[in-house]
């Protein structure tokens, strides 16, 4: 067994079903506890036999959840609590939803392994638990069609996509059903299907889709695009026959996101939350949210007589028809964050504690209840085991961009599990040791810190193992406007020097952003990127780049000029290994010789390809959008870019090969000697 870590990039939440359904808080329970989170994919991957390590990598984690199931008609106050009946289904819950005759309630969740999203049903109190599919793809979203014979789901299985799939639950039958030879997307283009939802009739399916629409990122406009790489969604609504025929769009708005449509009981309209594609990412990130206006709609079926429902400030997400003329929905984030109605004021809010929160509601058939989740926050403790696609392998979560020196020490940015400082430990995660705390300079600020852009980041062994290089300051999209200086401090942290020069706020000038480096396979080089003021704007040359400053002499030589990041030594020094933003909405895979000659792209893929790094035999590890969202983006909570799978491939960029499939986002891969472990 060979073993691979990672970590989840972003905040996602980890629910635990501790509760029965007629309750509100359930107290907590021993389930209830910090379980790491993420979705993985379809067909179990062949083991990549010439590897002889096992890898480590990065995956944000959350916390728990909770089901719970309240009459809708009396306070919450009312609820009875009794964590007893959902011990037994420990898991990882998503999307959740009544069947028609609201018998059941169907759900994803995690039981086989954390990352391995999976659907299911129960019955209402909370008995005779059914998997309706177990498979090693990312499976989502699943809702009975009227008369209970099918089920119709978001899978990725077969092409790591997200599709819509039909299973008969009498015959076992699976089908795709949007991507058939007959309405196949475009292969170079977005390709996402979700939140599939059953016409009263059983004779329709409506869902959301970004098929067929480009990619793009967020922000403002700089010489090469939109300034953050983070991808935004423009989803439309769409109809399909439950055998794949018929595909209708009914709901499009050039730049906005319409998502998670709900039929009316009469099944004469659709509702669906709309807000503009820019919203999408700002919907998602804490900080940002406030600033977000959502509104809910409704349309009737040929596309006509389209009525504004629900306007007004807030991420207003979740929408479903509780009778024909009363919506209910959710309201993300803020004080006043919880479920609502159109006909009534709201009836289920926060708990009022700071880090458990109420989401993803779903309404009963006849109005009378509403299932939903309880959310708490935690992060997976480090080494936690993970789902494994490869049998061969055995994966475990790690803070973000780790590396392992020639000792066998593993060195980590603690973004998640600390304040962004520069840790080191074992091979078995334990012996933890603080090299750097850059809380403790002038080069940070807290505020900065705490929304992770600012930090001790990617550190990079020396060959002996007795020295580490880093870059201290602010990062991501503040980098053009503070300062970002490269760091080298001894294994222990009892020494460390600065290597470059910078500023806390940047000017005009020289003045640059660096960081991101790595060590030559020799230690008397370090490769870093730059970053300038004028860079965005101007995309001023003299401002961008990689650039190598010789540790002896402190000369510096600039090696390229274009929107470079990430760079890393090869293990025999020859080629440095970094992302380049090649188009306005596109980020690859380079290579180039160690003087900056012979760049080589390794990627094509369209989406954003990053965070690469090298395997000790000379194969690369990176993370990549290539299969597109596996969820609709503003359902998210609290993270960066929500997806991306990690995959490897040889040094001419042949042979590539997934080796996850999450819901999340897996990214920043080590691979570790068999004999850590």
């Amino acid at each position: 067994m060979h073993v691979i870590i990672f970590s989840l990039v972003g905040f996602f939440v980890v629910p635990t079903f501790a509760a029965c359904p007629r309750l509100r808080d359930a107290a907590p329970t021993a389930f209830e506890q910090d379980i790491p989170h993420l979705y993985k994919k379809s067909d179990i991957l062949p083991s990549d036999s010439d590897a002889s390590d096992f890898s480590t990598g990065d995956k944000t984690a959350s916390g728990n959840k909770v089901l719970g199931l309240q009459n809708s008609t009396l306070p919450m106050q009312t609820a009875q609590t009794n964590t007893s009946c959902w011990k037994s289904l420990y898991m990882s819950i998503m999307p959740l939803f009544f069947s028609p005759d609201g018998e059941w309630i169907t759900f994803t969740g995690e039981r086989n392994g954390d990352g391995n999203s999976d659907i299911y049903r129960v019955r209402t109190d909370g008995s005779d638990l059914q998997p309706i599919l177990e498979s090693p793809a990312m499976e989502d979203s699943v809702v009975l069609s009227p008369n209970g014979s099918l089920a119709a789901y978001v899978s990725t299985t077969n092409s790591y996509k997200a599709n819509i799939w039909v299973k008969d639950l009498d015959t076992g039958a699976e089908w795709n059903i949007t991507d058939t030879i007959t309405n196949r997307p475009s292969d170079t283009m977005m390709a996402g299907h979700f939140r599939p939802s059953w016409s009263p009739d059983g004779e329709w399916i409506a869902f959301s889709s970004d098929r067929n629409t480009p990619w793009d990122g967020h922000g403002s406009p700089t010489y090469l695009g939109l300034a953050g790489w983070e991808h935004t969604q423009e989803l439309s609504v769409y109809v399909i026959r439950p055998d794949g025929s018929d595909l209708r769009l009914v709901a499009h708005r050039p730049g906005y996101c319409l998502g998670s449509p709900k039929w009316s009981p009469d099944g004469k309209r659709i509702v669906f939350y709309e807000m503009t594609r820019e919203e999408t990412w700002i919907s998602r990130r804490p900080e940002l949210m406030a600033s977000a206006n959502t509104t809910i709609v409704s349309i009737g079926l040929d596309g006509e007589d389209r009525r504004t429902e629900v306007s007004g400030p807030g991420v207003k997400i979740f929408p479903q028809y509780v009778t024909n003329d009363t919506i209910g929905y959710f309201l993300k984030g803020g004080t006043n964050r919880g479920f609502y109605l159109t006909k009534r004021s709201s009836y289920l809010t926060n708990s009022g504690q700071s880090r458990t929160y109420v989401s993803s509601p779903s309404w009963s058939p006849d109005g009378n209840y509403v299932v939903y989740e309880k959310v708490t926050w935690a992060i997976r403790p480090l080494f936690k085991k993970l789902y494994s696609w490869d049998t061969e392998w055995d994966y475990r979560f790690t803070d973000v961009l780790p590396q392992i020196s020639s000792k066998g020490r593993i060195v980590v940015t603690d973004k998640f599990l600390g304040n962004s400082s520069i840790v080191t430990f074992n091979r078995e995660g334990k012996n933890i040791s603080l090299v750097y705390d850059p809380s403790l300079t002038d080069y940070v600020h807290p505020e900065q810190v705490r929304n992770s852009f600012a930090g001790a980041y990617s550190p990079s062994w020396s060959p002996d193992g007795e020295w580490l290089v880093f870059g201290v300051g602010t990062w991501f999209e503040e980098r053009g406007n503070r300062g970002g200086w490269v760091v080298r401090a001894t294994e222990n942290g009892s020494y460390s020097d600065i290597l470059t020069t910078s500023n806390d706020t940047l000017g005009g000038g020289d003045q640059l952003n660096t960081g991101f480096p790595s060590f030559s396979h020799d230690g008397k080089k370090v490769v870093y990127r730059v970053w300038g003021p004028e860079t965005a704007k101007f995309g001023n040359k003299t401002q961008t780049g990689l650039r190598l400053i010789d540790l002896e002499t402190r000369e510096i030589t600039q090696l390229t000029r274009g929107w470079d990041n990430f760079p890393t030594f090869s293990p025999d020094g020859t080629l440095i290994l970094f992302t380049r933003k090649t188009d306005p909405t596109n980020y690859e895979i380079c290579t180039i010789h160690a003087d900056g000659s012979d760049l080589r792209v390794l990627t094509s893929s369209g989406a954003n390809d990053a965070h690469a790094v090298w395997r000790q035999d000379g194969k690369i590890m990176w993370s990549t959008g290539m299969y597109g969202f596996q969820y609709e983006c503003p359902l998210y909570d609290n993270t960066f870019q929500p997806y991306s799978q990690i995959m490897i491939m040889d040094l001419d960029g042949s042979n590539k090969l997934p080796l996850t499939n999450s819901i999340w986002e897996d990214s920043m891969p080590l691979f570790i000697p068999n004999e850590g472990f």
